[in-house]
């Protein structure tokens, strides 16, 4: 597995609000049993060796992506801008667009799927459902054909909620299991233990400015991911 590079070779976005870094897709956002840096503490420390602050530096979580996954990823500097960009995502009001690469392509170009997802805590996995049933959730997503490689389709995600797991078991639901993600039913992992998932766009209003943010994130470095990027 190739190393991760430092936090500030991935800044996307900074101001005094709000910082936005192109997540690797081993890492993971916040502390958790594996013992491994969380990328919260990277940033932290970024943070505090940049404008060498003292003492503990204030971060804030807007949102989450899997580990296996890459791509933006928001941090709040300052309380105002993490309630402020929470009640955002409670809305609906920021936009996540995400590429997905799948061997199967989908029967429709594009679509709008609409399931109920309901998440099994012990296998760490969400199962998909046509009608609503208990503890299930409504899961919304858009997607569209956007290019094919010799053995692979690229599709652009339009997330409209933030369920767990949703655009991996929501695709696997139609046949298209993201390429390495064994969870929900590729036939083999990838070398790095990734999946070609990606959180390729974010956008929002500025939480204290205002004004129209659009924050894009390039994939990982690898063959498969170029040639999309590059067609």
């Amino acid at each position: 597995m190739k190393k991760i590079p430092p936090v500030d070779k991935r800044i996307l976005y900074e101001d005094n609000h709000l910082v936005v870094i192109n997540k690797w897709p081993s890492e993971i956002i916040q502390e958790d049993k594996t013992g491994d840096l969380p990328m919260n503490e990277s940033v932290k420390q970024y943070i505090k060796k940049k404008y060498a602050k003292p003492g503990d530096v204030f971060l804030g979580i807007i949102h989450r992506i899997d580990r296996p996954v890459s791509g933006a990823v928001v941090f709040g500097r300052t309380t105002k801008a993490v309630r402020r960009m929470n009640e955002l995502v409670k809305s609906r009001e920021i936009r996540k667009t995400y590429w997905a690469v799948v061997k199967v392509k989908p029967h429709e170009t594009e679509a709008t799927l609409t399931n109920y997802l309901r998440k099994n805590e012990q296998k760490n996995k969400s199962f998909v459902y046509d009608k609503q049933v208990e503890k299930s959730k409504e899961a919304i997503l858009s997607y569209k054909v956007i290019a094919k490689s010799k053995d692979y389709f690229l599709l652009e995600v339009d997330l409209k909620t933030g369920r767990h797991h949703q655009i991996r078991a929501q695709l696997s639901h139609i046949g298209c299991p993201i390429k390495g993600d064994i969870k929900y039913g590729f036939p083999r992992t990838n070398a790095d233990a990734s999946i070609h998932l990606h959180a390729r766009k974010i956008e929002f209003i500025h939480p204290v400015r205002k004004e129209s943010i659009s924050v894009l994130a390039d994939p990982p470095d690898d063959p498969l991911w170029n040639y999309f990027l590059h067609t």
